[in-house]
């Protein structure tokens, strides 16, 4: 297996959990970096398209600036894989949650990095523990 989804379950409502979280992400240096273009029907929408009313599906883009900054000065091969999205979406009042995490030996095979797989797999760990601090 080269890569996992991480998936929860929250009882609270999708705009509570996506607070939740982003506090969560403040108080670890990273925030939310797409916060006005999250909300997939109203992206959609800007584009013509009427999702039904109760699509509510968020595509939240979490980063650490920091970080970042000086992984990507040191590699910018890195920024292919460096974008973490957490999705979250509603359904039968419950808010589902979902992350995408590649492993390091699939990191390690498309990047020539010694130190990237080690240094992303850090930052997984880190948004799953908020995701977790969140729901």
């Amino acid at each position: 297996m080269l890569a996992e989804i991480f998936r929860a379950e929250s009882s609270k409502p999708l705009d509570d959990f996506i607070a939740s979280l982003a506090t969560t992400a403040s108080r670890r240096g990273f925030f939310i970096h797409n916060e006005s273009k999250m909300d997939m029907a109203r992206t959609f929408g800007q584009h013509g398209f009427t999702m039904a009313a109760d699509f509510d599906l968020h595509m939240i883009q979490i980063c650490k600036p920091e970080k970042a900054a000086n992984s990507l000065s040191r590699n910018p091969e890195r920024a292919v894989l460096m974008p973490k999205f957490v999705v979250v979406f509603s359904r039968d009042g419950r808010t589902f949650i979902r992350f995408l995490r590649y492993t390091q030996l699939m990191v390690a095979e498309l990047i020539d990095d010694d130190d990237f797989p080690e240094s992303l797999a850090k930052s997984f760990d880190e948004i799953i523990a908020m995701i977790h601090e969140a729901v």
